[in-house]
């Protein structure tokens, strides 16, 4: 089995050695590496063209303009030639180097699982041996989508099939279509999923979209407007609760 790895970047020279370098280090090696870069104005592809001989030709790799994150994700996608798909993001990295190994076990052993998923570790952005918190997939049922839950999306793995079947990311969505493709899939096509018990990425705090009220505001407006165009069985309450759950687990701390 082949996996797909798709990496997004725009200015992404802070963190992308540590990205590319976690991918390298994999022990899995049936690997199609994709880098999908807006035309970033740092050094970024310097750093993407270092590392290319190392890929003995599993990498593939273009620099152009684009319509945002989903867009370049999208890109991706499609350039994809694996049998199964996964996104890890610039600032990202993998959390061991038996990650995608775990991922080949689990679709090898049950043929008829379209997708998986496990657990992320944020990180502080500059000491990245910090744990800021533990985002798990452990208690996800699909019929949490409602409650605005969904699978950390950085450790979802799914068959190239299943954007084959029910479509891309939506640039409707410029920070949600994570959701909504989660929606789709696991909603609407009900796909067979799998929880794997393991940190899978290391994620820097900080990203698109965890900073600021202004922003998170911006997600409950695309969360809402995804309810209504899924006829998805929630509410502004039911989508507001994450917050409310992360609020009461940081009392407990």
């Amino acid at each position: 089995m082949k996996i797909s790895l798709v990496t997004v970047t725009y200015n992404s020279a802070e963190t992308l050695r540590d990205t590319m370098q976690s991918v390298l280090n994999q022990t899995f090696k049936d690997v199609e590496y994709i880098i999908v870069d807006g035309k970033s104005k740092d050094n970024t592809i310097d750093i993407v063209k270092e590392f290319e001989p190392l890929f003995e030709g599993r990498l593939r790799w273009v620099s152009e303009p684009d319509k945002g994150i989903y867009d370049a994700m999208n890109k991706g996608v499609k350039m994809a030639t694996g049998d199964v798909v996964g996104i890890l993001n610039s600032d990202d990295f993998f959390a061991s180097n038996k990650v995608l190994e775990k991922v080949n076990a689990a679709f090898t052993e049950n043929p008829a699982l379209e997708g998986v998923y496990a657990d992320v570790r944020y990180v502080d952005w500059h000491d990245t041996s910090k744990t800021v918190r533990i985002f798990s997939g452990k208690d996800f049922k699909r019929e949490k989508l409602c409650w605005g839950k969904m699978p950390p999306h950085p450790s979802f793995y799914v068959k190239r099939e299943c954007y084959d079947k029910f479509g891309l990311y939506s640039l409707d969505y410029p920070i949600c279509s994570d959701y909504d493709m989660f929606v789709k899939m696991i909603w609407e096509e009900n796909i067979n999923t799998l929880y794997i018990n393991d940190i899978f990425v290391n994620m820097r705090s900080g990203g698109t979209s965890s900073n600021g009220l202004k922003v998170h505001r911006k997600i409950m407006r695309e969360r809402m407007r995804c309810v209504r165009e899924h006829k998805l069985p929630s509410n502004f309450f039911k989508q507001s609760w994450r917050y409310v759950e992360r609020v009461l687990s940081l009392i407990k701390k």
